[in-house]
């Protein structure tokens, strides 16, 4: 592979690529913190003295993508379209999750993971008079997609990236802090929730990517999916498949749907990835799912779980 950071007297240079066309860019990284029991529940309570952590760290994160060529010598200048951050945290670690969004002629991978490198010290300044050996820890790139080298995804990373719900059958669902997972119900607070095999649709933040490509603005549930994915391909999952999601698990019951005659994106692009790309499944083992909860496939053909 050449290297194209380099001069012809061989001294660094930012790469020109006023040649590239624009294209739509997007890129997800994650990075952990990993702390005591003890530290985790204080930011869970807000016991913090500095502040609300997450609140912080959020805004930090985003402040550092915007900032990231600044800091990173070669980095080019972006017009980013989209920061976001968001925060799993577990018993002794907090783990975070970054989206930039851009439309232009390089990657946002840098600034992805400078968003998360500088909110993880942002919960390390906030917590260190707490606990001074946290250890920031597994920075690295999920997944990137546009240019020329085109979709990078990040082997056995399967992670929630959004959860959504809606409080009345025929409104769009909107993004919550968690699900709550009852069996024989579904989701509290659904208006989809029964006790029925189409429990919790499930769609992966790649095929909401191609719509997005077409350009159309989608927020998380544009197509009544319950739990954005990224890191896994739904539907190769068999009917009958168990998802082990945070502390949950689910069965998948039915892969794709009839598309809805009325349906706005169809009626603007001709297409819609939910009936083809999207898929249900059935509450197994209750509690709760966040963004950025790990999916593990566990087992399969109805074996139990406990």
């Amino acid at each position: 592979m050449e290297l194209t950071h380099f001069n012809p007297e061989g001294r660094a240079q930012m790469v020109d690529v006023s040649g590239k066309k624009a294209t739509f860019r997007v890129a997800r990284a994650a990075a952990t913190v990993r702390m005591a029991a003890a530290t985790a529940e204080k930011i869970r309570a807000g016991q913090i003295g500095k502040g609300d952590v997450l609140a912080v760290a959020q805004v930090a994160g985003i402040m550092a993508a915007k900032k990231n060529s600044e800091l990173i010598p070669m980095c080019h200048p972006l017009m980013l379209t989209k920061v976001d951050l968001r925060f799993s945290l577990e018993e002794t670690a907090l783990r975070i999750f970054s989206e930039v969004r851009c439309r232009g002629e390089t990657g946002v991978e840098m600034e992805a993971l400078t968003a998360v490198s500088v909110a993880a010290l942002t919960v390390y300044d906030m917590c260190k008079a707490v606990q001074k050996d946290m250890e920031i820890t597994d920075i690295h790139l999920l997944y990137k997609e546009g240019g020329k080298s085109g979709v990078y995804r990040r082997e056995g990373e399967a992670r929630v990236t959004a959860v959504n719900i809606s409080e009345r059958r025929g409104t769009p669902k909107h993004p919550v802090p968690y699900l709550e997972l009852r069996l024989h119900h579904g989701i509290v607070g659904d208006a989809h929730a029964g006790d029925w095999h189409r429990q919790i649709s499930l769609l992966a933040e790649e095929s909401v990517d191609k719509m997005r490509a077409m350009g159309l603005t989608l927020t998380p549930g544009a197509f009544a999916e319950n739990i954005n994915t990224t890191g896994i391909v739904l539907t190769a999952l068999p009917v009958g498949t168990v998802l082990e999601i945070g502390e949950t698990a689910v069965r998948v019951t039915q892969i794709g749907k009839e598309c809805h005659s009325d349906c706005e994106i169809r009626r603007i692009t001709g297409q819609c990835v939910m009936p083809t790309e999207g898929i249900f499944a059935e509450v197994v083992r209750e509690g709760r799912i966040y963004p950025g909860d790990a999916i593990v496939i566990k087992k399969e053909c109805g074996d139990e779980v406990h």
